[in-house]
């Protein structure tokens, strides 16, 4: 927290760009050896995969070991939490507000945490990347923040899928409601 008061007082110093609802650059999270499991980029600052990579592969060099929470690189503010064997990451500009993107990460981490029953690891992440995509989906799009409560994430969440029936029913009850369907709208 200390570094994050540290980097607002150097913006105050340096001053400020035109103000953007285009905060977050990046979103990510790394296993514990660096490799990325999921991620959403913003903008065109990383316009192929290899320069991701390459982004990714120098960010978790740089924080792996540290236990801070807030990382400066390549004229990027990243700010990052670990957990077990995962690294999380949200990236903005250098003029970004770190109290912003530190309050995107808190609610991607809250949230996802919610949604693998407090049981964030890699295992779990792998067995609910579709969850971590909607989530992510949920709190950044296009780069504009939507939403930095993980409380009404879950609720959005769980409101989409009780809205979405079909997901909860089997094959054979899908088609049985189709032939139903089929032979009301002949009868008529």
């Amino acid at each position: 927290m200390v570094e994050i008061k540290r980097a607002c007082v150097h913006r105050l110093i340096t001053g400020w760009e035109e103000p953007s609802l285009y905060v977050v650059k990046a979103m990510f999270i790394l296993d514990c050896d660096g490799q990325r499991l999921v991620a959403k980029y913003y903008d065109e600052t990383f316009p192929s995969p290899k320069e991701q990579r390459c982004f990714e592969k120098s960010i978790f060099n740089k924080t792996h070991r540290a236990d801070g929470e807030i990382a400066f690189l390549e004229g990027m503010t990243i700010v990052y939490k670990s957990s077990i064997d995962l690294f999380f990451y949200v990236v903005g500009s250098s003029q970004e507000n770190e109290l912003m993107l530190v309050s995107v990460l808190t609610c991607l981490f809250e949230s996802l945490s919610h949604m693998l029953r407090k049981n964030v690891e890699k295992r779990s992440l792998l067995d609910n990347l579709d969850s971590a995509f909607l989530v992510m989906d949920e709190i950044v799009d296009g780069g504009v923040i939507l939403e930095c409560d993980s409380q009404q994430v879950i609720q959005k969440l769980n409101f989409r899928v009780d809205e979405n029936p079909l997901s909860e029913q089997s094959v054979a009850q899908v088609l049985q409601s189709a032939k139903e369907q089929i032979k009301w709208s002949l009868l008529k």
